[in-house]
């Protein structure tokens, strides 16, 4: 499944991005670089069985063991102390990077309803692009039996794309779908 996007990015995107911006190098055409979604959980620090099920949950929709992010000062108004589980990430990088890329704009968003594309300024300014979910109960990996709450999380891709135009034009070869702004 992987290799379906990757030898898309290869065969199609790399040949369109050249002539579009006229890249001389086949290595500068920009790339995926890494995948990084994270879930932050404010309430992990009370409930321990929160942060449990968040991990099983990143675990089963990206394949691979989230890390546990802790705070790094204590904020008295939210009741967190320092070193305090405040959230879960997993940082994904090559296969499984463009197995879960592929699993996200060809399975994933379609599930979304109502869905009519992903926002187009969601970029930072240097080609990285974030998508916020709302649940998890749009992955088909994720059972709703075994859902204790919903919750969202962040989803960003970060590329090697210099601007945001390169960024979403790379999104778009690989069958991003953007809402027409």
């Amino acid at each position: 499944m992987a290799d379906s996007l990757k030898t898309l990015y290869q065969e199609q995107a790399v040949p369109k991005l050249k002539e579009e911006f006229g890249y001389s190098n086949p290595h500068e055409v920009p790339k995926l670089f890494k995948v990084t979604v994270n879930r932050g959980l404010g309430e992990a620090s009370q409930n321990a069985k929160a942060l449990e099920s968040s991990i099983s949950e990143l675990a089963m929709i990206t394949g691979q063991r989230p890390v546990v992010t802790r705070a790094k000062r204590a904020i008295a108004g939210f009741k967190i102390r320092e070193g305090m589980p405040v959230g879960v990430k997993v940082t994904l990088r090559s296969d499984r990077m463009y197995a879960f890329t592929n699993r996200l704009i060809n399975l994933t968003l379609p599930r979304i309803r109502d869905f009519r594309g992903v926002s187009p300024r969601s970029f930072d300014g240097r080609g990285n692009y974030t998508l916020g979910l709302r649940e998890q109960l749009i992955f088909p990996e994720v059972e709703y039996d075994s859902v204790d709450q919903i919750r969202g999380m962040d989803i960003t891709i970060v590329t090697t794309a210099n601007t945001d135009e390169e960024g979403r034009a790379l999104l778009k070869a690989l069958g991003m779908p953007f809402k027409e702004s």
